[in-house]
């Protein structure tokens, strides 16, 4: 039996996409995800009921999964967010094997391409004159452990991020998007995006991130989280 303090042991994206019983589940930019598709909304919603059950068991931990109900499916998200700390902890590594059962037992599959994370970025030269601006626009806190990173309190908006420049630059968009995906549909989002007429501006992070570009210039970026060793 895993101790307490190991539940709160805290590690990194690899490690879930690297154990066993796990397979449902992706990390992207916002912690540990898993899709699982529904007929109806009905089915859907007795599933979340069940997974307040685990919270209500005391095995959810620090208030229990984020879940995100709709008619096709239903996304569940695992993230520990405290005053010091924004990710992933050992205990997530039991619980999502007790969620992926409770799929199974309703008969819902899990489908990876159901998950991903946008974040906008912007580049600034002072981030302590910018950061709060957009703080109080949003509504947004700072990330735990982060003076660049705001993040939605209620968990629902895109987070943002704050890349500092050097000096100024021209010829390039200040503000981009990261898509974050699962592993395994890094190829097939870059593949669809370079068919729809973007292309790769700078592919020298591959396989964990790319830089492309839409045909008049602006960019955005895929990135992907700890993928199991090959």
């Amino acid at each position: 039996m895993t101790s307490a303090a190991q539940q709160t042991e805290r590690i990194r994206p690899r490690r879930v996409h690297e154990t066993p019983g796990l397979e449902d589940w992706r990390v992207v930019g916002e912690g540990a995800c898993a899709y699982f598709r529904t007929e109806t909304f009905a089915a859907g919603a007795a599933f979340v009921g069940e997974l307040a059950g685990l919270a209500d068991e005391g095995v959810a931990g620090d208030g229990g999964p984020d879940v995100d109900l709709r008619p096709g499916g239903v996304l569940v998200r695992l993230i520990t967010v405290t005053g010091d700390y924004y990710g992933l902890t050992e205990r997530h590594l039991e619980l999502a094997r007790r969620i992926s059962a409770l799929a199974r037992a309703r008969g819902l599959a899990a489908d990876p391409s159901g998950v991903r994370t946008v974040q906008v970025t912007l580049d600034a030269l002072a981030l302590p004159e910018v950061l709060p601006f957009w703080r109080a626009l949003l509504g947004y806190e700072n990330r735990a452990g982060s003076d660049e990173d705001l993040i939605d309190p209620l968990r629902r908006g895109a987070p943002f991020y704050f890349q500092r420049m050097d000096a100024p630059r021209s010829g390039r968009n200040r503000i981009h998007v990261d898509v974050w995906v699962p592993y395994d549909e890094a190829e097939a989002r870059i593949a669809a995006a370079l068919a729809a007429g973007g292309r790769i501006v700078n592919g020298a992070d591959a396989p964990s991130n790319w830089v492309l570009a839409d045909p008049e210039g602006n960019e955005a970026c895929v990135g992907v989280a700890g993928p199991p060793e090959a």
